[in-house]
């Protein structure tokens, strides 16, 4: 039995000291994505941020109109027929899937 854990003492030993190496060597070759990285990191936290403060999103999207609402409906046109379309696509897919139900 001795025997036994005095080899996964050893085996133990071994697997951590691989575990540095690779740590190491992972720390040594993140530097290329470690901006990349810290870019979705930021992004990640400002979702959360918007996702805390939903008013501010709102006040936004009410100042853009009132300042501006030619440019807002100028973006928001495409995304109109955008939708319209997948509406479409939508309902004529559920009505396809009604049809093809009864067959078996």
């Amino acid at each position: 039995m001795n025997a036994d854990l005095i080899a996964l003492a050893e085996k133990r030993g071994e697997l951590k000291a691989r575990i540095a190496m690779q740590r190491d060597a992972l720390a040594e070759n993140i530097w290329p994505v470690e901006g990349l990285l810290h870019m979705g990191d930021r992004a990640v936290d400002g979702v959360h941020w918007l996702q805390r403060h939903p008013k501010v999103v709102v006040g936004a999207a009410v100042a853009l109109v009132v300042a501006r609402p030619r440019r807002v409906v100028r973006m928001i046109r495409p995304l109109w027929g955008i939708g319209r379309r997948g509406f479409v696509y939508w309902q004529t897919f559920q009505r396809l899937r009604k049809k093809l139900q009864g067959i078996d």
